[in-house]
């Protein structure tokens, strides 16, 4: 169960317990973890041509390659997180470390698309069991609000920053490896995290959980992964595939049907009535708007930068690295400014950092300089950072100590549903504005002007193959659309975010700038009467 400190028998100060005194080292492994989480993330799709050539995939299986990760760890991520506070948050970690490290060697030597098919769903399985149990885990080990909200800021801090060395790490393995060399790295790390997984962290988990209940966990996932798999679906494809509203229409009626069992049984899968707090719910929703809108803005950029400029993956890897790397050095930040302004502006803040440097983006031009980017994405780093090392603080520490994985698989829930969200409506307005921005030049052909229209990167690829004057004009109009369309999409990107700066500061008012970790299960709504803004909120030395 989670260790309490234990009093000296001096009536001094409190003896720090064994999980305090390695505090530090904890979050440490948990970061390497996640860290190594975001960096699979994202690395997959520098892989893809080198795949591709060796393994010829098929249309259809190229899609599931790329797209399994996803759906198994969205569809698992409420399960893994109750299962982690039932049978222990180390356990589990360890568990999904092993399988993440055996899973990644399926990956690398898979000989056949139907084997890294399945391998990249066991990765999902196995990232699913990480992903609650590091942040559970940190919070666990950490009992001092002000160390408590550190912690998890530097953690949050690195995860941003891992996702940007994806495309590092792979340009630079697959410079002078095989395509599988991107996910066999990660087998000598995730051996590492477990050897000192099983010497530095602590066990926690919930004394008393319950029965489980066996009814509610095929329909989780069923719900989760049937409408993560429409809005991805439906945003590739378009509404109009049956298979679209066939899922969507399965995920929500399994969906519906968990919420309403959860209302019933005596060990709920979901503890509805965390929702009733003020501080998780206006945190999670905060997380949920900003991942719709920087989901499509790191996609957009990414376009930007490898097909409107020509740069290689591993070129525009380090162009958006300082953005991340800003994000892991403002994160400490954010535990200073919770004090002073509360954690309502703070979240707002960083809405409002991440709605103007969204818009700065969004002004680019095909031949805009780095150095004025330069500045926007650091902004942009900041901004995010100051909303999720807020609002993961704010979620683990007004969840009781009994469900702090399953309110951290809420959480990546929302995100993961945020984010393809976020993927499905502003990147189809950017494809549309893409479309009816194109002005293609005369004498081309009906089939090259509909090869051109699917998107930037197949505008650029069809001037490429056309001779002469004909195709560098289609190339300069394809780049000149996108970067028209980008500036509308991202003002709507910024203008979302500034409703929900707003929305924050509403939500998030009456939540006090020191939240306890609490003891007793108790999450109701006294934990966040307290006052939230600098007037009414504790000291900064109480914190």
């Amino acid at each position: 169960m989670t260790t309490t400190p234990k009093h000296d028998t001096t009536g001094g100060t409190p003896a720090a317990s064994p999980a305090e005194n390695r505090r530090w080292a904890v979050l440490a492994i948990c970061c390497v973890a996640a860290a190594l989480l975001g960096i699979d993330n994202s690395v997959l799709n520098y892989a893809i041509p080198s795949l591709s050539r060796q393994l010829g995939p098929s249309s259809t299986q190229l899609l599931w390659i790329v797209d399994i990760y996803g759906f198994v760890l969205g569809g698992m991520l409420v399960v893994a997180g109750n299962l982690g506070d039932r049978i222990g948050r180390k356990k589990l970690l360890l568990m999904g470390v092993t399988g993440f490290g055996v899973a990644s060697a399926l990956t690398a030597y898979a000989d056949s698309p139907g084997m890294l098919i399945a391998a990249r769903a066991l990765l999902g399985l196995a990232g699913a069991t990480i992903m609650p149990s590091t942040l559970s885990l940190v919070r666990s080990a950490f009992s001092d609000p002000k160390e408590r909200t550190t912690a998890i800021g530097i953690s949050s801090g690195v995860a941003a920053a891992s996702f940007a060395l994806g495309p590092v790490v792979g340009g630079l393995l697959l410079d002078h490896f095989w395509w599988g060399s991107v996910f066999l790295i990660n087998v000598p790390v995730m051996a590492l995290v477990l050897v000192a997984g099983l010497l530095v962290l602590p066990e926690s988990r919930n004394p008393h959980p319950g029965r489980l209940d066996w009814v509610s966990v095929p329909l989780s996932v069923v719900g989760m992964f049937g409408i993560i798999y429409a809005i991805k679906t439906g945003a590739r494809n378009g509404v109009d595939d049956h298979t679209v509203w066939l899922t969507a229409a399965v995920g929500a009626a399994a969906l519906i049907a968990f919420m309403r069992r959860q209302t019933t049984v005596a060990a709920p899968l979901l503890d509805l009535k965390l929702f009733r707090n003020a501080a998780f719910s206006g945190a999670i929703a905060s997380n949920a708007v900003t991942m719709f809108t920087a989901s499509t803005l790191s996609l957009g950029a990414s376009l930007y930068f490898q097909v409107v400029r020509g740069w290689s993956p591993l070129t525009a890897g380090l162009a958006l690295l300082p953005g991340p790397l800003s994000a892991a050095f403002a994160a400490p930040l954010s535990a200073l400014l919770i004090p002073k302004i509360g954690r309502a502006r703070t979240v707002a803040l960083g809405l409002v950092l991440l709605a103007v440097s969204t818009a700065g983006l969004g002004m680019v031009t095909p031949h805009s300089s780095y150095w004025w980017l330069l500045p926007v994405l650091v902004v942009n780093g900041v901004g995010i950072i100051f909303i999720f090392s807020v609002t993961s603080d704010t979620i683990l520490a007004s969840a009781p100590r009994t469900a702090t994985s399953a309110a951290a698989a809420i959480s990546e829930t929302a995100m993961e549903i945020g984010g393809a969200l976020g993927i499905a409506v502003l990147g189809s307005v950017l494809s549309t504005l893409y479309r009816n921005d194109l002005r293609l030049p005369g004498g081309v052909s009906a089939q090259t002007a509909g090869a051109a229209e699917e998107s930037v990167s197949a505008g650029v690829e069809t001037g490429g193959k056309l001779s002469g004057a004909t195709g560098r004009h289609l190339i300069d109009a394809a780049r000149q659309a996108y970067c028209h369309s980008l500036h509308t999409t991202t003002l709507v990107a910024a203008g979302i975010m500034l409703v929900g700066a707003v929305a924050a500061l509403f939500a998030l008012r009456n939540v006090p700038a020191v939240l306890d970790d609490r003891t007793d299960g108790d999450a109701d709504a006294a934990a966040v009467t307290g006052a939230c803004e600098p007037k009414d909120a504790a000291p900064a030395a109480a914190i």
